[in-house]
C-alpha cells in the first residue's frame, strides 16, 4: 500500500514530536502556554508561576521547589529565541548537547544552579539564600493603559575570585567526646569547610521591566536571583511592586475609568457634541441633545482600562458632568 505525501509528512512530524517529548521536559506544558506563544505571553506565565511556587512561599513543600526549578529552566529556554528554536527541533537533551558543544553554561543551569533544596539532592543541606529586595515601581496610567518598557539601572554586588581561602558552609554538628572512663558527652561544635576566597565588586546592570496593558496596583514583578548576594549560597530575589501614579484627569477603579468634565451652562441646557482625549491619544466622543444636570454620568462601554488577563476586553469609562 502506497502512502500519500501528506500522510508521510504527518507521520514524520508525529515521530519527531514523540522524540522531542522523550528527550526531556515539556517546557511549554510547564509554563502552561501554547507552542506558538509570544515572548510577552511566556513572560507573563513565568512571572505568575514563579511567585506561586517560589521556595520562600512554600518552605514545607519540596514539590513546589522542584516545580520552581522547572519553571526557571523553561523560562530560560523559551525566552531566548536561539535556545527555543533548538529546543523545538531537538528537545531538552538536544539543547544540552548543543550548549555543551558550544562550551556554554547550560549544564550548570540545568544541573541545579537554583539551589533551593530541590529533589534528587541526595539529602544535602538546603542552600542558604540572600535577602529579597522589594521596591515600589511607580508607573503612569498611560503606560498601564498602552503597555511600555521601563529600564531600571542598579549596582549589584557581584562575586569575583580573590586570593587565599575562606571558611565556608559552616554548620553546627553534635560531637561525642570522652570525658572519663566509660563516660561520654555530646556537645555542639561548629564545623566549616575551606573554599576559594571571593570579593564583591559593584557592577551596573540594567533591568528591563515589561509593563503590560492592564497591570494593577500591587502586582509583583520578580527578578529571580537579582537580590542580595549570599557568600555561601544563592542570591535572593528583586521584586518590584507596581504602583499607579496619580493622574490629573483619570481615576482608575479596577478595569473602569472615571473622570470629570466641565461644560458651560448653555451646553448643559441645549446639548453638546465634544471629544475628549484618551490615555493613548485617541478621541472619545461625548454627545447629548437634552438637558444635562450637574453630576450626570455618561458611560462609554469599552473605553476603560484593558483587562490584564484578556487585553481584548476593556472596562467602562464613566464621565461625570
Amino acid at each position: 500500500m502506497k502512502l500519500s505525501t501528506n500522510t508521510l509528512l504527518l507521520s514524520l512530524l508525529l515521530f519527531n514530536s514523540i522524540l522531542i517529548a522523550l528527550s526531556g521536559r515539556d517546557f511549554y506544558k510547564i509554563l502552561g502556554v501554547n507552542k506558538d506563544a509570544t515572548t510577552s505571553q511566556i513572560k507573563k506565565a513565568y512571572r505568575k508561576l514563579a511567585m506561586v511556587y517560589h521556595p520562600d512561599k512554600n518552605p514545607d513543600d519540596p514539590g513546589a521547589s522542584e516545580k520552581f526549578h522547572d519553571i526557571n529552566a523553561a523560562y530560560e529556554v523559551l525566552s531566548d529565541t536561539e535556545k527555543r528554536e533548538i529546543y523545538d527541533r531537538h528537545g531538552e537533551d538536544g539543547l544540552k548537547n548543543h550548549e555543551k558543544n558550544q562550551g556554554g553554561v547550560f549544564n550548570s543551569f540545568f544541573g541545579g544552579g537554583f539551589g533551593f533544596g530541590f529533589g534528587n539532592q541526595g539529602g544535602q543541606r538546603e542552600i542558604p539564600r540572600g535577602g529579597t529586595i522589594t521596591m515600589d515601581m511607580h508607573v503612569s496610567l498611560e503606560d498601564l493603559y498602552k503597555g511600555s518598557f521601563i529600564e531600571f539601572a542598579r549596582f549589584k554586588a557581584v562575586p569575583h575570585p580573590a586570593s587565599g581561602t575562606r571558611q565556608c558552609n559552616c554548620r553546627t554538628e553534635m560531637k561525642t567526646i570522652q570525658v572519663g572512663p566509660g563516660r561520654f558527652q555530646m556537645s555542639p561544635q561548629q564545623v566549616c569547610e575551606e573554599c576559594p576566597n571571593i570579593r564583591y565588586v559593584l557592577e551596573e546592570k540594567v533591568l528591563e521591566i515589561d509593563i503590560e496593558p492592564g497591570m494593577k496596583d500591587g502586582y509583583n514583578y520578580p527578578f529571580i536571583a537579582e537580590g542580595e548576594p549570599h557568600t555561601d549560597g544563592e542570591p535572593g530575589d528583586l521584586i518590584f511592586i507596581i504602583m499607579t501614579q496619580k493622574h490629573p484627569l483619570f481615576e482608575r477603579r479596577g478595569d473602569d475609568l472615571y473622570m470629570n468634565v466641565t461644560v458651560t451652562l448653555r451646553d448643559a441646557l441645549v446639548g453638546f457634541d465634544m471629544n475628549i482625549e484618551h490615555l493613548d491619544g485617541h478621541l472619545v466622543n461625548l454627545k447629548r441633545d437634552k438637558v444635562t444636570w450637574p453630576g450626570a454620568i455618561i458611560q462609554k462601554t469599552g473605553e476603560g482600562m484593558p483587562n490584564y488577563d484578556n487585553n481584548k476586553m476593556k472596562g467602562t469609562l464613566y464621565v461625570r458632568m
